[in-house]
């Protein structure tokens, strides 16, 4: 005996019949009536929904050349035990991420070598100019945090990424909705009409970042993109001279599963602004294939600044190529209640003002 199939109603989930007074499909919960042609394309869109697809092949990197590496140290911070790489140069110096000190652990290795560096364009001037911008109009902050002596500790870093390229094939659908509504002298009609949307292609990445760093928060990180990497340059030792580099503790394939959330939101986003003419737009079926996945390992120019105020710790960054700054501000708490006091005490002023003007009146 052939098995019989059960049709769902897209609108409410619930089974759906033949009504043979209207010759169509109805869904006895909703009243949703259903043409057979629409019904079977609906179908055979729901039998075409697939899983994502979203796996990489990663080669990002490469292996250190004989004495390539000589000339650089391991530093690390006793405090966090977050672990940078500097020149045989550095004289002692405080850990970017905590701010205690660092000591000498010995000779570089093990790492790949990254396949490209954005040197630095901006110095520690343009850095402490920019903090001091960061800071105007916060009436709120605490003086701390305007002193000279936390702006000089301000450092430049190289910041571990792993650049994700890749094309992506997707295919989504959408339950949409138009509304009409109209009256007549004794009632209000709504008729809501549900459609099935579908939107198809290829979108192409390049160079989608993730930071290879525990230490660095992966939102203060991302508020600095972006990086413009046509001044990205082939890796050489050379350009870590004057700065610090953090040691990636996050390889290439802990990292995909970041990218693969980025990509996917990106795609998704894209392909729904395409949606248009509709009251609503609800996404039913997403299915992303990634295709021709490469990874590639680069260091970006960052400087930090890490302060510590009332037990809590505040990082300052500001990307090293285009100046753009992010960080959390805090607020002192004693300053804000002065502040409240007196914008009450002017509102009640003014209220009294107009009271009095009334009563003269």
């Amino acid at each position: 005996m052939a098995e019989l199939q059960e049709y769902k109603c897209p609108c409410c989930g619930g089974g759906i019949e033949f009504d043979s007074d209207i010759q169509k499909m109805k869904c006895p919960y909703c009243d949703t009536e259903f043409e057979m042609e629409a019904l079977a394309a609906y179908d055979e869109d729901l039998k075409a929904d697939r899983d994502d697809d979203m796996s990489w092949e990663t080669a990002a990197g490469s292996d250190w050349q004989e004495g390539e590496a000589d000339g650089l140290r391991i530093y690390v911070c006793e405090s966090c035990g977050g672990e940078i790489v500097g020149d045989e140069t550095l004289a002692a110096t405080a850990c970017p991420f905590c701010d205690n000190p660092v000591v000498m652990k010995g000779q570089f290795a093990g790492d790949l070598k990254p396949d490209y560096v954005i040197p630095f364009k901006l110095d520690k001037e343009a850095a402490k100019a920019a903090l001091r911008k960061h800071y105007e109009g916060k009436r709120l902050l605490p003086k701390v945090f305007k002193k000279e002596n936390h702006i000089d500790e301000i450092k430049g870093i190289y910041v571990p990424f792993w650049l994700f390229d890749t094309d992506a094939d997707a295919n989504l659908r959408y339950k949409a909705t138009r509304v009409r509504t109209w009256s007549d002298s004794n009632y209000y009609y709504t008729e809501t009409s549900f459609f099935s949307v579908r939107r198809a292609g290829t979108i192409g990445f390049e160079r989608v970042p993730v930071d290879g760093s525990v230490k660095m928060d992966d939102a203060l990180m991302e508020s600095l993109e972006p990086f413009n990497f046509k001044d990205a340059v082939d890796f050489q030792t050379a350009y870590l001279s004057g700065y610090l580099a953090d040691r990636y503790d996050v390889d290439s394939e802990k990292s995909i599963e970041r990218a693969n959330v980025r990509i996917k939101k990106s795609t998704e986003n894209t392909f729904a602004s395409t949606v248009q003419g509709y009251a609503t737009i609800v996404p039913e079926a997403t299915n992303i294939q990634l295709k021709n996945g490469k990874a590639k390992y680069a260091l970006y120019p960052v400087w930090l600044l890490n302060t510590k105020w009332r037990g809590n710790q505040y990082v300052f960054a500001m990307n090293g190529q285009t100046g753009k700054m992010a960080g959390n501000l805090p607020m002192d708490k004693g300053i804000f209640r002065r502040w409240l006091f007196g914008l009450w005490g002017g509102v009640s002023a003014a209220v009294l003002a107009v009271l009095y003007l009334l009563w003269l009146l």
